[in-house]
């Protein structure tokens, strides 16, 4: 295996809209593009709708939405397999007429029976030639009478070998491949034919996809040699499995990247989580900026071995990439869910983006997710004098209200309200009371908030301003007074 390429690289990522793009197919995408970027080629997109019955053309804007929120644009227009049902036709026509191809007449009915005797008696089911066997005459006669045909290429003896990016060299008996068919009897070609053709004439030079289709590498490169096509280099990329180690698929149930997104993960986060499911930097840094991934990305560095999907360690990363953000980054970020939530409004959006910078620069220590500022940050905008019940158990009594009601006073007369100011308040009084300064911290976090943790409470009252924070302190007095 040889690198850097000697011209610069064409590669592609080929996902069929039966489906949402889930992550196994998004992390091919994403070692498609560090390749591409990385050795200054080209990155392309094909749509393998050639399915009829599972394609969806509605999933097809979605896929694309997908790719585009990860990062990877593209750099050519996109093929589309369903605008090229003649090519395929023309080169299946191609191999029936150099020889390497012939017309299998054999019905779907027969040719399931004889694939069920095979696996009842645990033999492997694969065509037994039976056409290829048919004389000229044999041939037009069923021809002249009208019969179905579909079209197979014929495996020549020996054995196939490629060199894979990952593997290494893998040889294969060609005994052990089928004569299989590359158009069906209604001329649509199957996905092996339509894959070589693609990829021969978008030119794509080296061909990233998981393992799982190690199998299909060797019947392609029995199409490629058929039709006179240069054989792209093949890596084999380990599959990403669950937990319960079983491969992540749409077919599983398994979340697409959308789901995600909705979820608060940023697309730097799982780009650069997706990326070390079965590549290494070789180095004990985890977290990079897609920057420095393209800069680094070596192609000998795919790991052999099955990833496993841990989406803990994917909120992780998030929380990384999340603090590597400005305050005025993450503002722009949180901003349409707050307005989503009406907890700001389009008329004060302009108005509000300073403080809403305050409060993701705030928040974002103690955030994992873009939806935690909502579930943390929600009283900065709104608050509805509502609190986590089982703080209001431990931290609201009688004694709580007193000591509530004094700090309101207390921060009331404040000239200055800063976090100084507000801290240096918080400790006269305690000192005053003889009491820890925690009897008035919890409380107070909970009275102004509705909620035990968050920032510094210090910081969270001087943002919050001094007639919400005592409007809310007294209003908590009065709440407590009426559960007494």
């Amino acid at each position: 295996m040889t690198f850097p390429p000697t011209a610069p690289p064409r590669v592609r990522i080929a996902p069929s809209p039966s489906g949402y793009l889930h992550v196994g197919t998004g992390r091919t995408a994403i070692f498609n593009y560090l390749f591409a970027r990385h050795f200054g080629g080209k990155f392309l997109i094909r749509i393998e709708d050639t399915d009829v019955e599972r394609s969806d053309p509605a999933m097809v804007e979605p896929i694309l939405n997908a790719l585009k929120w990860l990062g990877l644009e593209w750099d050519e227009d996109i093929v589309y397999q369903s605008s090229r049902l003649e090519t395929y036709k023309k080169f299946a026509n191609k191999l029936l007429e150099s020889g390497h191809g012939y017309r299998c007449f054999c019905s779907p009915a027969q040719l399931g029976a004889e694939r069920e005797a095979a696996m009842a008696s645990k033999q492997a089911p694969r065509y037994n030639r039976r056409c290829l066997k048919l004389t000229k005459d044999e041939i037009d006669a069923k021809l002249k009478a009208g019969e179905q045909f579909a079209i197979r290429i014929q495996i020549p003896p020996g054995e196939t070998s490629y060199d894979d990016m990952v593997a290494g060299v893998i040889t294969r008996q060609n005994d052990d491949i089928e004569d299989l068919v590359v158009a069906r009897s209604d001329s649509s070609p199957t996905y092996n034919l339509a894959v070589v053709v693609d990829d021969h004439e978008m030119g794509i030079t080296h061909v990233i996809r998981g393992n799982d289709h190690i199998s299909n590498t060797f019947k392609q490169i029995q199409i490629y040699r058929a039709l006179g096509f240069d054989v792209p280099r093949f890596g084999h990329v380990p599959l990403i499995l669950r937990p319960d180690k079983k491969k992540v698929s749409k077919r599983l149930g398994d979340k697409d990247v959308a789901e995600y997104r909705n979820e608060g993960i940023i697309p730097e986060a799982m780009f650069n989580f997706l990326c070390l499911l079965g590549w290494s930097p070789k180095s004990d840094q985890e977290i990079f900026t897609i920057t420095e991934l393209i800069k680094i990305f070596d192609p000998t560095h795919f790991n052999s071995s099955n990833a496993v999907f841990d989406e803990e360690k994917l909120v992780s990363f998030n929380k990384s990439h999340l603090q590597l953000k400005t305050d005025e980054e993450l503002a722009s970020l949180i901003t349409p869910l707050f307005v989503e939530a009406g907890l700001i409004s389009q008329a004060s959006l302009q108005s509000q983006l300073p403080y809403i910078k305050t409060v993701a620069g705030l928040l974002k220590e103690r955030v994992r997710r873009l939806t935690d500022f909502l579930s943390l940050g929600s009283y900065f905008f709104k608050f509805d004098c509502r609190y986590d019940p089982e703080a209001e158990a431990k931290q609201f009594s009688t004694a709580s209200a007193e000591l509530l009601s004094a700090f309101a006073e207390k921060l009331e007369a404040l000239p200055l309200f800063d976090h100084a100011s507000i801290e240096q308040a918080l400790t006269s009084l305690a000192e005053e009371r003889g009491v820890k300064k925690a009897a008035f911290i919890h409380p107070t976090r909970l009275a102004v908030s509705g909620i035990s943790v968050g920032p510094s409470l210090y910081d969270m009252i001087a943002v919050l301003g001094k007639p919400i924070v005592v409007e809310r302190l007294k209003k908590t007095v009065d709440y407590i007074a009426s559960k007494a």
